[in-house]
């Protein structure tokens, strides 16, 4: 895992918007978060960062990686993808990289993805990041406070290797997604939309008779560039789709909620993960949180907390492992494994 080194806490936001520390602590349990320097991280280089780590702990070395999975909701550039930057970044061979846009589900998502490329033989050696600089994207003001306090920098990287043990891997994934309400939760420009897909004008356009769609400059004086999201809206699903995901992979492989070691939820909120907890009757030493010092790195969160989890000790080999996220989309998944 990497986490840049810029601490804001809660009380460091009231400089910018019309918030307290009490305010963001009842609503999310965040005290402070990470975010990249300005001009000398990006998402991409933070996941290398990251996967630097992984590629060390794994006695590799970058030259031995066959694929990458790289995702994230804040690349360097709209496009190319992160993918190819890191394989730039890190002198990698020409190999494949595939970038995953599914935003806090992003991680697990990618996961099952390379998963299946391990088990048909096709790799060997998958670099698999989930890494986000939410922070250059974010409304620093009292219009935007309802998203920006939630949101961090931060990246979380894996080696996936094939293994000959049956007593340990990857038992099953599970993907979800409904796109009934995907406006719920969002950044609708820049984009192609051109207001398609609901009777609410997302985007001001500039009069012309080609092009002048993607941005504009009464797109960014309405504000119509930054993330939105309804709060109660995905929290209410959230509650219903994290525990109902995990349930489909223990019942997938024959298991119960007390037979999990460790739950890494996807740090969305820490009343969600709670919530989930106690749904799923885990006592505290069976679920990691850390959204109180990073907050919601989305599709990092997931890495960076399994990575954090294992370095204080709380996995150890033999452990049964869940993995669970939900988010924009909508999109939800887990992954069961054994440490």
């Amino acid at each position: 895992m990497y986490v840049p080194k810029n601490i804001y806490t809660n009380n460091d936001l009231t400089k910018y918007m019309d918030t307290s520390d009490a305010w963001i602590q009842e609503r999310t349990g965040i005290k402070e978060r990470r975010y990249a320097d300005r001009t000398g991280e990006t998402t991409t280089t933070m996941g290398v960062a990251a996967a630097a780590i992984a590629i060390e702990r794994a006695g590799i070395t970058p030259q031995d990686i066959d694929f990458i999975v790289f995702a994230t909701l804040s690349p360097d550039y709209y496009f190319p993808g992160c993918g190819v930057l890191v394989q730039r970044a890190m002198k990698m061979k020409e190999i494949g990289a595939l970038d995953v846009r599914n935003q806090c589900s992003g991680f697990i998502y990618a996961l099952s993805v390379a998963d299946q490329f391990i088990k048909t033989g096709m790799y060997k050696n998958i670099l698999i990041i989930g890494s986000e600089k939410h922070s250059f994207g974010l409304d620093f003001s009292t219009r935007g406070r309802n998203v920006s306090v939630i949101f961090g920098d931060g990246a979380g990287a894996v080696v996936l290797q094939p293994t000959k043990n049956k007593s340990q891997g990857i038992l099953s994934t599970h993907l979800h997604s409904d796109g009934e309400s995907a406006e719920i939760l969002a950044m609708y420009n820049p984009g192609t939309h051109a207001n398609h897909w609901t009777d609410q004008k997302l985007a001001n356009y500039n009069e012309s008779e080609m092009g002048n769609m993607f941005m504009s400059n009464e797109m960014v004086e309405k504000a119509q560039n930054f993330p939105n999201m309804d709060g109660p809206a995905v929290f209410k699903k959230a509650v219903v789709k994290f525990p109902e995901v995990i349930m489909e992979a223990l019942a997938a492989n024959g298991l119960q909620s007390s037979d999990i070691n460790m739950l890494i939820p996807h740090q969305a909120n820490l009343r969600i993960s709670q919530y989930v907890q106690q749904k799923m009757g885990l006592r505290d030493d069976q679920v990691h949180n850390n959204i109180q010092k990073y907050g919601n790195t989305t599709a990092a969160s997931v890495p960076i907390a399994l990575c954090e989890a294992w370095e204080e000790g709380k996995i150890k080999d033999g452990d049964l492992v869940c993995l669970a996220a939900f988010g924009s989309g909508f999109t939800w998944a887990s992954a069961l494994l054994k440490w």
